[in-house]
């Protein structure tokens, strides 16, 4: 059986351990990073079906992060989740225009949430 692989990016590291724990329990091969650098590199380096990124990062953004990989020809079709603490309407569009396929808010339950990957990895070759 072949797993599938999730790229986690947040830098709070409690968010990292609960999504990273809980996806492994559903059979998920998990890799995680703490800042949109890392996370760039580790995209490339792993080629996950899908990223969950926070917004809020110092230095680079969860939104230019996803700019930068959908620029990037080795990882441009990973489709981008946004979790984000943020309602803000300007991040959502924002998120969407640099490309990010859902964008949800924080508290998100685990169900609503492996519901969405689900969702979003059909769309995936």
């Amino acid at each position: 059986m072949i797993h599938k692989k999730i790229l986690i990016v947040d830098d709070e590291n409690d968010i990292l351990e609960f999504v990273s724990y809980n996806f492994k329990k559903y059979g998920y091969e998990v890799y995680t990073a703490s800042n949109a650098k890392e996370g760039i590199e580790k995209a490339i380096q792993h080629i996950p079906d899908v990223i969950i990124a926070d917004i809020r990062m110092p230095e680079v953004d969860g939104i230019e992060m996803c700019r930068r990989i959908k620029r990037n020809e080795i990882i441009k079709n990973i489709p981008v989740i946004f979790l984000t603490a943020d309602s803000d309407e300007y991040l959502a569009l924002s998120a969407h225009y640099a490309g990010g396929a859902q964008y949800i808010n924080k508290p998100v339950s685990l169900k609503l949430l492996l519901s969405i990957v689900t969702e979003v990895l059909k769309g995936v070759k």
